[in-house]
């Protein structure tokens, strides 16, 4: 029986691998590192003695990829999410506080309610954001939302780009955003309730997929790092991995699903995104459990260094997307920098600084610029048996957990229609 060779134990390969192994295919799942996840695993903190994980990740009701996944693992009961779709905020700033709370339907009479609204902004105001729908190739977000000075674009439209797109608006595709708010707040706000993992994104989504995995039937091989591609146009015929060749019969299928850099040393020539941009972390032990308004598990912060501080127990983790002025200083320069953005945040003694785990995510993703996204390529290769997966793929879609289980999906898919 033929088999598929899964090359990358991320969300893209995970989703890859249990999409073909519950459809009855017989799979091996690889990975150069010795867990699965890759970004998206938990780990436990020694100093903070609390299971922390990589980095922050937030899902929309409106991901149909990423909740298929959870679904077919059995793990869509480990999120949490609030009532509606509820975004609170806080200028870290004036002080001032507010929620943006869309309606469940499509007509948007949410915009009429000022309590509803981003504070300051006018129910026109949040209208015109839908220039987004115009956008065209090589806008950027700036280009298309940038009214400087204005709330609606310091306190919604900019944060919300960052964090989505992981570049700065002044450079990311408008198209991209473009996707995300068209899937979900333009259709109301039952598309748009935030989703967030409940215990940790490895209990979330790693472990369930494993055990999904080996129910299965699949195999698992961690800590395998395929150094080269055998083999040529006509197809892939083996894979050299540090323990040893493993052969590829001539029905089987290979899905590189590693990111960018790497397969760009495996496949010479390949076309893919090339520049990189960070992602900066932190998780701070807190002295008592802390809460938010309507017991929301997150927290938009505007004015300061973070975007969003997300709450779990009593360990606070803020974000710094697009982090390329933060990432290269020292992590305890970072924790002095960050401590007082929570401080204000959370109404705590800034002048008391818990203990704090910084983690840099140099690579986190490629910059999600208009002339990156041209370079994304499809899931299918020139070679016959050879396919691609990852969120830096031509997906339509921002690299986050969406976009990398929608790419393995895609590559599964294609496998399977093969067949």
């Amino acid at each position: 029986m033929a088999r598929t060779h899964v090359i990358g134990a991320g969300m893209a390969g995970l989703a890859c691998a249990v999409r073909l192994a519950q459809a009855g295919e017989r799979v091996t799942l690889y990975d150069a590192a010795p867990q699965a996840g890759g970004r998206c695993r938990s780990l436990y903190d020694t100093e903070l003695e609390r299971t922390v994980d990589n980095g922050n990740h937030l899902l929309l009701s409106a991901n149909p990829n990423a909740l298929a996944f959870l679904r077919a693992t059995g793990a869509e009961h480990r999120l949490t999410a609030p009532p509606g779709a509820y975004f609170p905020f806080v200028d870290l700033a004036t002080g001032e506080r507010w929620t943006v709370r869309p309606n469940d339907g499509p007509l948007p009479w949410w915009l009429l309610v000022r309590s509803r609204r981003v504070r300051g902004a006018s129910a026109l105001d949040h209208l015109r954001g839908a220039a987004i729908a115009f956008a065209r190739d090589g806008d950027t977000v700036a280009d298309r939302l940038a009214r400087p000075g204005s709330a609606i674009w310091e306190r919604l439209w900019k944060p919300l780009a960052i964090s989505i797109l992981n570049t700065q608006p002044e450079e990311a595709d408008a198209r991209l955003l473009r996707r995300v708010l068209l899937d979900s707040f333009a259709r109301g706000g039952r598309h748009a309730r935030p989703l967030v993992a409940i215990k940790s994104l490895s209990d979330t989504f790693v472990e369930p997929a494993l055990a999904a995995l080996e129910t299965a039937g699949a195999e698992l091989r961690l800590g395998w790092r395929l150094r080269e591609l055998a083999g040529d146009d006509g197809g892939i015929t083996g894979l050299a991995f540090a323990q040893g060749h493993e052969p590829v019969a001539p029905r089987d299928r290979v899905v590189l699903a590693v990111p960018a850099p790497v397969a760009r040393q495996l496949i010479p020539g390949l076309t893919a995104p090339t520049e990189v941009r960070p992602i900066v972390n932190a998780h701070i032990r807190l002295p008592h459990r802390a809460r938010l308004a309507e017991g929301i598990p997150f927290l938009g912060l505007v004015g300061g260094t973070a975007e969003w501080v997300f709450l779990r127990d009593d360990v606070a983790s803020v974000t710094v997307s697009a982090a390329t002025h933060l990432a290269e200083r020292p992590a305890a320069e970072i924790a002095e920098i960050l401590w007082p953005d929570v401080a204000r945040a959370l109404a705590l003694d800034p002048k008391h600084q818990p203990p704090m785990r910084v983690i840099k995510e140099r690579r986190a993703t490629f910059a999600q610029t208009p002339a990156a996204v041209r370079r994304r390529p499809a899931a299918a290769t020139p070679v016959p048996n050879l396919l691609l997966a990852g969120d830096w793929t031509a997906t339509g879609l921002p690299a986050t957990i969406e976009g990398s289980t929608a790419s393995g999906h895609t590559a599964a898919n294609l496998v399977l229609g093969a067949r």
